[in-house]
């Protein structure tokens, strides 16, 4: 989707806010629903496979204005399929691997692991196609859809279930910086070169994708002064910050680390209203 506006239009200032890994416990689920109903939340990723995805499916259905779409989890969390039937793609306690860069290496070279984890990713649309929810999005958890192969099994499989939108976590350097100093390291650049891929790919395949995606510098510290700086530095188009809210900081499935409560704080905060107040951006979800 383009930014730019017709000669005399003011620019597009679109903005999607979505709250990841919807369904991995009540306290996720209790923060999605009160950031949308009274803050700023328009869009949330559902992990079709968590221990509290049918609470959220409940919720969802209650919430009609509140884009779902659908959190592919190919590594930490929770398969859709029974662990016997995936086991180059779990631990040996049934969960997801953890190994993200050995099994991105397996993935490349083990046609036994690719066939599980198109199975596994089919499984993930298929539960999210019976939960009767309209497919708002789909992204992916820890962002292992940058693999290229991971990639083009959700492209291939997402074709068949209706899928038009895709995040892409381009996320420009500037803009943060404008808000405050950013040490760099190579991995980043390594990040950025695989994003533009895949946003290149996912537009040639005909999906919609955001023109900047903010999220993974911040992931587990995106405090209300961060979203407030955020916000006010965003350049014109359609822009999506993601994060991960919940009611506690610690709860069963939870990051260590991650502030989760001070994320919910962020979406609820009377700064973040002032922020998009002088900003001129418009919340709107996906659909």
């Amino acid at each position: 989707m383009r930014s730019g506006a017709p000669q005399g239009r003011p620019p597009c200032k679109r903005l999607a806010t979505t709250a990841d890994d919807f369904g991995l416990a009540m306290e996720v689920n209790e923060a999605v629903e009160a950031a949308h109903r009274r803050g700023f939340l328009t869009a949330a990723s559902l992990m079709v496979g968590a221990a509290a995805a049918q609470d959220a499916i409940a919720r969802a259905r209650k919430l009609p204005e509140l884009a779902v779409g659908l959190h592919v989890v190919a590594v930490e969390g929770k398969p859709a399929l029974a662990p016997n039937l995936i086991p180059a793609l779990v631990d040996a306690t049934g969960n997801l691997r953890r190994d993200l860069v050995r099994f991105g290496v397996d993935i490349a070279l083990g046609r036994e692991t690719r066939r599980q984890l198109v199975a596994e990713i089919t499984a993930q649309f298929e539960l999210f196609e019976r939960s009767g929810l309209a497919l708002s999005h789909v992204d992916a958890h820890k962002h292992f859809l940058l693999h290229p192969i991971v990639a083009d099994m959700i492209l291939s499989v997402g074709s068949r279930f209706g899928m038009r939108v895709l995040r892409v976590p381009c996320e420009p350097r500037a803009i943060l910086a404008k808000c405050e100093k950013l040490p760099f390291a190579p991995a980043d650049f390594l990040f950025e070169v695989w994003a533009l891929a895949l946003k290149r790919k996912a537009m040639r395949a005909g999906l919609l994708v955001p023109d900047a995606v903010y999220g993974r510098r911040w992931s587990g510290a995106f405090d209300r002064r961060r979203m407030a700086a955020l916000i006010r530095a965003m350049a014109p188009g359609w822009n999506e910050i993601y994060c991960h809210p919940a009611t506690s900081s610690r709860f069963a499935g939870s990051a260590a680390g991650y502030e989760y409560e001070a994320e919910l704080d962020a979406l609820l905060a009377p700064d973040t209203a002032g922020a998009l107040e002088e900003s001129g951006f418009r919340l709107a979800n996906r659909r």
